[in-house]
């Protein structure tokens, strides 16, 4: 017997791929979904994990300036010891130098020459006295400047004709002033062995007397 199907099967065939079609749409999307949400977690995972590091460096940084702020400090602290150390020792060494400024002065100073006023300001030493011409002031100028171990800078000040104090006959010199300046011990064993300092310049002590 021969079956003849009068169903409208086109009908149901279009319905199936309707509903496949749309199944496919539904699977893609939820496909999609999936991905999108896949891709989202792993970019906020890595933005989290890239804000904990900015977050350690933050803190890293923190803690470099706070010990750049100790080591700045220590380094004040030190400095400031060094100079009270410093200032110690210069007390202690001044105490000495009285001495050993006379036994250079004795030195120094050449025949010819005879200092009148001696006085010390802090590093800084006046003296004032006759000499026989201008060349003895001159070979004083030189040795305070080169030879002197203590004594260093040489500035002659005034330099003039005038007569010999106490000379019944009116025996004229030569009358000047001049300022030198002393090293401290601590100076003196930085320079190690006397080395030559510059001196006043010759010229100054050959100046013509002022009137």
């Amino acid at each position: 017997m021969i079956r003849i199907n009068l169903l409208p099967h086109r009908e149901a065939k279009r319905k199936q791929k309707q509903a496949a079609f749309y199944a496919m749409l539904a699977l893609g999307g939820l496909l999609g979904v999936a991905i999108v949400l896949a891709v989202g977690a792993y970019n906020a995972r890595r933005v989290s994990i890239q804000e904990q590091r900015n977050q350690t460096l933050k803190t890293a940084n923190a803690e470099l300036d706070k010990k750049i702020a100790q080591i700045a400090t220590l380094r004040s602290e030190i400095e400031a010891l060094k100079a009270r150390q410093q200032a110690v020792e210069d007390l202690q060494g001044d105490r000495n130098q009285p001495v050993l400024l006379l036994d250079e002065m004795v030195r120094q100073v050449p025949d010819g020459v005879y200092l009148k006023t001696f006085k010390q300001d802090g590093q800084r030493v006046l003296l004032g006295g006759f000499a026989q011409s201008q060349e003895r002031v001159a070979e004083l100028l030189r040795n305070l400047g080169r030879n002197s171990q203590w004594l260093e800078r040489p500035d002659l000040g005034e330099i003039k004709d005038a007569a010999l104090p106490g000379s019944k006959s009116g025996k004229r010199v030569v009358e000047f002033t001049m300022a030198v300046n002393v090293k401290r011990p601590r100076q003196q064993a930085e320079d190690g062995k006397t080395q030559p300092a510059k001196s006043a310049p010759a010229s100054a002590a050959a100046a013509a007397p002022a009137k």
